[in-house]
């Protein structure tokens, strides 16, 4: 497993630290759509309060998160569910 020494910049500092070759790109992402979020709330709610900031968009993210996982649990049951009724069709065809 090979590693890339990067830096990501979030906010006014910036974090050393070491990621796997194949994972560069996306932790950049991750840092862009951080930054996006601060500048979006700096903007909105005329903060310059980093640790509010960060506070803010933490919040922000975890609300997504329960959001993507209540969704995520909602399709796994509409796919069982759906399973299951084939499965019980194709016994009753055999």
């Amino acid at each position: 497993m090979e590693t890339l020494a990067i830096k990501v910049k979030i906010g006014d500092r910036e974090y050393p630290m070491r990621v796997k070759i194949e994972d560069e790109a996306k932790i950049r992402h991750a840092g862009k759509l951080i930054n996006e979020k601060l500048r979006k709330y700096r903007e909105e709610y005329g903060l310059d309060d980093q640790q509010d900031l960060i506070a803010m968009v933490a919040f922000d993210c975890m609300v997504e998160s329960l959001e993507t996982n209540e969704v995520n649990a909602e399709d796994s049951e509409h796919i069982r569910t759906s399973l299951s009724q084939l499965n019980s069709l194709l016994s009753k065809a055999l």
